[in-house]
């Protein structure tokens, strides 16, 4: 764990500032719960915080409490840029380095001459002014709960911060079934259940929400599985064209990587996803056991995350893209033969 100058940080957030929060690019579960729950903390301790987030989030998140109040940088570009010139900090949260959130965006945050303050469990996170780094934390949302809690705020969390962590920790353990879920992630929980998070409830709004073409690109991606049993691998395609038929809205390819992983036998999964506004094939990985997916990501495809969740880009066709990823399979086939869960 990294945690890099907190008691001046306590004491600079002693006076009311005006305070900016960012996530990342595509902002999930874990960043906008983690953003707007540091956002309605920050506005009980009496900052005036703000999140602005790159770009648009899915809208099964559209229901986190604040969510209405937070700026698109995309797309209210002159609002967000106003609060960025008018925050005396930033808060960085859920990602380790400024790229994470798009070009544009990176370059007003490179510009930006007062402190950040990084709260993330990514490995290898750029260094800042203020760091809490913890790569064997489940999710940004449970190191909010520890800031607050190492602010002696707990009394503070309310059950629109407990909703907002709830949900992020939810998502980035996908339901608490991975092996980054502690029991002090469970400890936390039942905390966040007692200050007002309304688990039956979070759970329906962010997983009983699918729409009928976000249920027909999951057939579709699943038509699309491939298997590779010599090297316990599989991996989905998903191609622009198939995307548009099924009317394909942000976030609905959200989590259909582990519908892969869920095979017998499997220690590695993919999806790729074809993006030609940005012109690159998306990559996610997953898997089980030793294998890390993290740095297969970073050796390959431009990419990392953690051991066992990461993401990657290709500028290559679809097809050369599988082809590049099917010639790594031989070069990791001890890695993932001896794979010790399966």
């Amino acid at each position: 764990m990294i945690l890099k100058q907190f008691e001046e940080l306590k004491s600079f957030l002693e006076t009311p500032r005006n305070v900016v929060i960012v996530g990342h690019r595509n902002p999930d579960g874990d960043a906008m719960g983690a953003s707007l729950g540091l956002c309605h903390y920050l506005k009980k301790k009496g900052h005036t915080p703000t999140v602005v987030v790159p770009n648009e989030y899915p809208d099964f998140l559209h229901w986190l409490p604040g969510s209405d109040n937070t700026y698109r940088f995309d797309w209210q570009n002159s609002q967000a840029q106003r609060a960025i010139n008018a925050s005396e900090i930033i808060f960085l949260l859920d990602f380790n380095a400024l790229h994470r959130v798009g070009q544009d965006m990176q370059n007003t945050l490179e510009s930006y001459q007062k402190d950040f303050v990084l709260i993330d469990h990514h490995q290898q996170p750029d260094t800042f002014t203020y760091m809490y780094s913890d790569v064997e934390m489940c999710s940004t949302c449970q190191m909010v709960y520890h800031f607050i809690e190492k602010m002696g705020d707990l009394n503070l969390i309310d059950s629109e911060i407990s909703t907002c962590l709830y949900t992020g920790i939810m998502t980035d353990t996908g339901s608490f079934r991975f092996r980054s879920t502690t029991s002090l992630t469970h400890r936390v929980i039942a905390d966040l259940i007692d200050k007002g998070a309304e688990n039956h409830k979070i759970h329906s709004d962010v997983y009983d929400s699918s729409s009928y073409g976000r249920l027909q690109l999951l057939g579709q991606a699943l038509s699309n599985l491939k298997v590779q049993s010599a090297y316990k691998t599989a991996y989905i395609t998903l191609t622009q064209e198939e995307k548009i038929a099924n009317n394909f809205k942000k976030g609905d390819t959200e989590g259909i990587v582990n519908y892969a992983l869920s095979i017998q036998g499997i220690v590695m999964a993919a999806i790729f996803i074809e993006d030609k506004e940005q012109g690159i094939i998306k990559i996610s990985f997953r898997s089980k056991g030793t294998f890390s997916v993290n740095q297969f990501a970073r050796e390959n495809f431009n990419g990392g995350g953690h051991d066992n969740a990461a993401g990657g880009k290709s500028d290559l066709s679809m097809e050369d893209t599988i082809n590049k990823f099917n010639k790594l399979l031989p070069k990791n086939k001890e890695g993932l033969l001896k794979s010790y869960e399966v």
